[in-house]
């Protein structure tokens, strides 16, 4: 007699539903919307805020390694940097050698960094508002731990 087996039954699991990317990407537009409201009142855009402010704690500095700091091409930077300079914000001197330049904050730059941090404060608050402080947090959390798994090396890391 032929003994029939019964196929395990699989628990019904949920599964995500929907591009993860398009999730993000729509979250960070509307993060960014809210930033870039406060900070347009300062005449800044976040991506300018966020190069003073580089330069502002790190300056002066070679664009190279300013570039390598943001995580951004030495074309674009140059390119970023260029409303900044144009505001009086940022110069470029001439560096140790005749072929560096060194990057820094004027006087004038620092000043807008400093009202500007008010702005990007207020934002941050507003964000914490609406969010609520413990969503704020785990969702932080949740960033941390996923560019930690997503980062080069760390399925290596994993297996060692």
């Amino acid at each position: 007699m032929k003994t029939l087996v019964k196929p395990a039954v699989v628990a019904d699991v949920p599964k995500p539903q929907g591009c993860t990317n398009l999730k993000l990407r729509q979250l960070m537009r509307r993060v960014a919307q809210h930033y870039d409201a406060e900070l347009a009142k300062m005449g800044l855009k976040t991506t300018q805020y966020s190069l003073l402010s580089h330069v502002v704690k790190l300056g002066p500095i070679r664009a190279v390694d300013l570039a390598g700091v943001i995580r951004m091409s030495t074309s674009t930077l140059s390119r970023n940097l260029q409303p900044l300079i144009a505001s009086g914000w940022i110069e470029v001197n001439a560096g140790d050698d005749a072929r560096s330049r060194l990057i820094s904050a004027t006087p004038a730059g620092q000043a807008k960094r400093t009202e500007a941090q008010r702005k990007w404060r207020i934002a941050q608050e507003g964000i914490n508002q609406t969010l609520g402080a413990e969503r704020v947090m785990a969702l932080h959390a949740l960033i941390d731990e996923s560019l930690e798994l997503l980062s080069p090396g760390s399925e290596e890391e994993e297996e060692s």
